[in-house]
C-alpha cells in the first residue's frame, strides 16, 4: 500500500486559517495517509492561562505532573479533536489518537540527561499494523504527539520523532511510504529569509557542510537527523517545505535524500 504520513507543526496549528487551508490541501491529497500533529503554542498558551509557567530548556519543554496534564488535555483534546471534526467536513473521515491508543507508539521516559526532562518520552518503537489497518478501511489516523511506556504512563513525546517513527514502521512492514514535514518555510534554505534559495535536494554530505556553515541550526538539525534516519531506515522519500508544495500529489520543497 501507498501510504502518506504527513506531520504538521509550527504556526500552521496556532493560526486558525493557515490550519483550515492545510486540512483543505490534506484532505485532497490522493491515497492512504496519516498525520501526526504539534501543538506546543497552544499547550503553552493553555498552561499559562492555568497558572502554570511553562519551563523550557534550549527549546525543550520540561513536562512535570501538571504540565503532562496540560498537554495531554490540549494535544489529546483541544487540537486532536478540532482538527478530526475540521477533516470530517472536508471529506476526510478521520480518527483522532495518541501513541498509546491501539498501541501505536511506545517510548521510554527520558534519562541520561544532566537535566530532569520529567514526563518526556523517546521513542522506542511503533507499531504499524493498527495504523495500517485503518488506512485500508480509509479511516486516516490523526496522532498527538504523546506516547506511553507500556507501564500506565503517558509521555510527552516530540511529533517529528512520532512521524519518523511512523513512517519507518509503515516502511519496514512493507509499504510505500513518503514522509512529508510541512512548517512555514519552503524547505531548507541558504538564506532564512528568502524561499527563492531553496534547497531542493539534501544528501548526507551537504548536510554536515551547511550544519558547519551554520546554514542550518537549531530546530533544523533534529528535524533533518530525523529525516535522514528515515530514509536510510525503509522510507521512499522525505519531503520538508511548505503545505501548499507538500501537499501537492508531485511534491515541492526539498527531498531528502541517503547514501
Amino acid at each position: 500500500m501507498k501510504i502518506s504520513v504527513i506531520k504538521v507543526g509550527g504556526n500552521v496549528i496556532n493560526d486558525e486559517v493557515a490550519l483550515s487551508f492545510f486540512l483543505e490541501q490534506f484532505s485532497q491529497l490522493e491515497g492512504a495517509k496519516v498525520l501526526v500533529h504539534g501543538g506546543g503554542k497552544l499547550a503553552t498558551a493553555m498552561a499559562q492561562r492555568l497558572g502554570i509557567e511553562p519551563k523550557m530548556v534550549d527549546g525543550r519543554r520540561i513536562t512535570d505532573a501538571d504540565t503532562l496534564e496540560v498537554v495531554t488535555m490540549v494535544y489529546g483534546g483541544l487540537v486532536n479533536k478540532r482538527i478530526v471534526a475540521q477533516l470530517q467536513a472536508k471529506g476526510t473521515n478521520a480518527i483522532g489518537l495518541t501513541g498509546a491508543d491501539a498501541n501505536i507508539i511506545e517510548a521510554d521516559k527520558r534519562t541520561g540527561w544532566e537535566i530532569d526532562f520529567g514526563f518526556v518520552g523517546d521513542v522506542r518503537k511503533a507499531n504499524a499494523g493498527p495504523i495500517a489497518n485503518l488506512a485500508k478501511e480509509g479511516i486516516t489516523p490523526v496522532i498527538a504527539p504523546l506516547t506511553h511506556d507500556k507501564k500506565g504512563q503517558l509521555l510527552n513525546t516530540n511529533a517529528d520523532t512520532m512521524a519518523q517513527a511512523v513512517a519507518v514502521a509503515l516502511g519496514q512492514a512493507g509499504h510505500e511510504v513518503s514522509l512529508r514535514y510541512c512548517f512555514e518555510k519552503a524547505g531548507v534554505l541558504l538564506d532564512i529569509n528568502d524561499d527563492n534559495s531553496l534547497v531542493e535536494e539534501l544528501d548526507p554530505q551537504k548536510f554536515e557542510q551547511f550544519k558547519a556553515e551554520g546554514v542550518v541550526a537549531d530546530g533544523m538539525l533534529p528535524k533533518l537527523k530525523n529525516a535522514f534516519d528515515a530514509i536510510e531506515a525503509s522510507v521512499k522519500e522525505v519531503w520538508l517545505g511548505k503545505v501548499e508544495g507538500l501537499l501537492a500529489n508531485t511534491p515541492k520543497g526539498t527531498k531528502i535524500i541517503g547514501e
